[in-house]
């Protein structure tokens, strides 16, 4: 996404807000580095649009407060998934 840096972090912002989709998962969506992601929702959105930018703001703190499962529950599948592969190697 070639975007001016501003009007990106808007296009960003209501992104997450429509979708409530992490930084990570934006970042994939459109593109770009989630370091990106992270400059322009938390800095540039801040001056674009103060409004847009509390909004998200909630939802990235909603996600930091619950990655701590997300990342539980992708370790676990991890292992799912090594065990399966073991089964189906072993038949």
């Amino acid at each position: 996404m070639k975007a001016q840096p501003d009007q990106r972090a808007v296009v960003l912002g209501r992104y997450i807000l429509e979708n409530r989709t992490t930084v990570r998962a934006a970042a994939k969506i459109f593109g770009i580095s989630k370091s990106t992601v992270h400059k322009d929702v938390t800095d540039r959105l801040r001056n674009e649009d103060p409004e847009l930018y509390a909004k998200v703001k909630d939802i990235l703190e909603i996600n930091k407060q619950e990655r701590h499962i997300r990342g539980g529950l992708a370790t676990r599948q991890k292992y799912r998934d090594i065990a399966e592969k073991k089964k189906v190697g072993t038949r």
